[in-house]
């Protein structure tokens, strides 16, 4: 017993004293913390651990955990009643309801921080798809920043929507067959990323290059053919002309996710002719270097014993 008292009291002063944040944040955390495995919660499972460190050092550390889980109150096994949460979360949390299926509650509260730009997101091709066509492979908040238990900013290398991770964060869902099929999207638009120009320079770690957010936004993103989307043919030079000035529509066609094939076979065609040069290119040095060596070996030894 003194055991478990002096642990709780440690938990209390690393918790509210050196990461600050309330009396309600530490009694979620002293169970929560020390909590392993996943419990049936709705329809899904839900993972009930909570990394106390790496919680403390997201950029939500020093929030208290009901000011996200408006459901629940001090006491965490007795929900509060629909009044005590704010009319626009509770709103929210309806339209989004078939995406969190266990607490969409807590998803919509991050509108009470971040308004712009969930407002942005629901206007957005990834937030129509779940607020108006009740699609659940929708991507939200948490696709793409992850959980909001262990968020940090975007400057720091371990954040999912940092520069050097962005890239990867966006094909998790992209490079799914299953969503690229049924949106129709097509296939390996991340293969066909890093088979560019840009793609290869971003690889090579060139800080300047673009990426999916650079092209086609983050929050605000677009179908391809909306007249206010970046990428619609009319709008790619003023895109491309961010960082090449003077971009002509010509040129703006080269930068595409089209399959390289029969619908495109122009870069099909070349990138054949380029291999077919390099080999071409390697077989006529092959060659020259095996005849210059037959040639040597021959005077060397075949036309000597001859003169002898």
């Amino acid at each position: 017993m003194k055991r478990v008292c002096m642990t709780a009291l440690l938990w209390f002063l690393l918790l509210f004293f050196i990461h600050p944040a309330n009396a309600d944040t530490f009694g979620c955390l002293a169970c929560h913390s020390t909590m392993k495995g996943k419990v049936k919660a709705e329809k899904a499972l839900v993972d009930v651990h909570v990394d106390s460190e790496r919680y403390a050092q997201s950029v939500h550390g020093g929030m208290d955990c009901t000011e996200c889980h408006q459901k629940f109150g001090s006491n965490p096994h007795q929900p509060q009643d629909d009044g005590d949460i704010s009319g626009d979360v509770a709103a929210l949390a309806k339209n989004i309801s078939g995406k969190a299926e266990v607490d969409p509650v807590a998803m919509a509260a991050c509108l009470g921080c971040h308004d712009d730009v969930y407002g942005l997101w629901q206007q957005s091709i990834h937030g129509m798809n779940i607020i108006e066509k009740g699609q659940a492979d929708g991507a939200a908040c948490t696709d793409c920043h992850g959980s909001p238990h262990y968020i940090t900013p975007a400057t720091e290398p371990s954040s999912l929507v940092n520069r050097n991770n962005v890239v990867k964060s966006c094909g998790e869902c992209h490079e799914k067959e299953s969503i690229a099929e049924k949106y129709n999207l097509g296939t390996h638009i991340l293969e066909r990323y890093y088979e560019s120009f840009h793609g290869k320079k971003y690889v090579l770690g060139h800080q300047n290059v673009p990426t999916c957010v650079d092209c086609h936004r983050s929050h605000d993103i677009k179908k391809w053919d909306d007249p206010e989307s970046p990428v619609l043919w009319d709008n790619r030079t003023v895109t491309c002309g961010k960082c090449h000035e003077g971009a002509t529509k010509k040129f703006v066609t080269s930068v595409t996710h089209k399959p390289i094939g029969k619908d495109n076979p122009v870069p099909y065609y070349f990138e054949k002719g380029l291999i077919v040069l390099l080999l071409g290119t390697f077989l006529f040095i092959v060659s020259h270097v095996v005849l210059e060596t037959f040639s040597e070996i021959r005077d060397r030894f075949f036309r000597k014993r001859k003169e002898e």
